[in-house]
């Protein structure tokens, strides 16, 4: 996959935020199907701005944390308008004083928007890690940054972000990893450590009686 890129559907820097700020703990599948009419009403970080939390909670009650969700994308909104002129800006520090963006939402935006080497940990990025070995068992998603910063070259990080996420999604899933199918099996830390303990549990073969003369 050279080209990987978010499964979030979006337009504008501006609509991937509010896109990724929906997306917490809740599926792409979902945001998608909110965001086209969402975006129709709301269409900029002005029109945003103005609207009423009961209006604007309409657009996106079927989202997790509807309640929240609604208070930070009107917050959000209101300090790109007063503050960054409408724009999302491109600094990290700038992006973490927005209401409703913490460190993997600010990160996904510099890496998908700005291509800059910034990695956003989330579950899926967290759990493959770990379970492949690019990790040595990180307690903490900002542990887990720190190392795949690291060691993967500057250039590859917005591309290793989505690779990361797409092969927990689809492949190295948290209940039932693929580890047949998957095509990193024969490099996955989790994957040796569990043929030694299956090979430990399997009891030696009989040996088979001596042939008579």
């Amino acid at each position: 996959m050279p080209m990987p890129e978010t499964e979030l559907h979006y337009a504008d820097p501006f609509q991937l935020l509010v896109a990724v700020i929906l997306s917490a703990q809740c599926t792409d599948k979902r945001v998608n199907m909110v965001t086209p009419e969402l975006f129709r009403a709301f269409p900029t970080p002005q029109k945003l701005a103005e609207a009423e939390p009961q209006e604007l909670y309409e657009y996106i009650k079927s989202i997790s944390y509807p309640n929240n969700k609604t208070k930070a994308l009107i917050g959000m909104a209101k300090a790109l308008v007063e503050r960054f002129d409408g724009q999302v800006p491109e600094d990290i520090d700038d992006l973490l004083t927005l209401p409703g963006v913490g460190r993997k939402t600010a990160n996904v935006m510099l890496a998908v928007v700005f291509n800059k080497p910034a990695m956003a940990v989330d579950t899926h990025v967290f759990r493959v890690s770990n379970r492949l070995g690019l990790t040595n068992n990180s307690r903490t998603p900002l542990a887990t940054e720190k190392t795949l910063m690291k060691h993967i070259p500057a250039e590859a990080i917005p591309k290793a972000h989505h690779w990361l996420i797409l092969h927990g999604r689809y492949v190295c899933t948290a209940r039932k990893p693929d580890c047949e199918g998957c095509y990193l099996a024969d490099i996955c830390k989790k994957r040796a450590a569990d043929l030694r303990a299956a090979a430990k549990d399997t009891p030696p073969a009989a040996k088979k009686p001596a042939a008579k003369a």
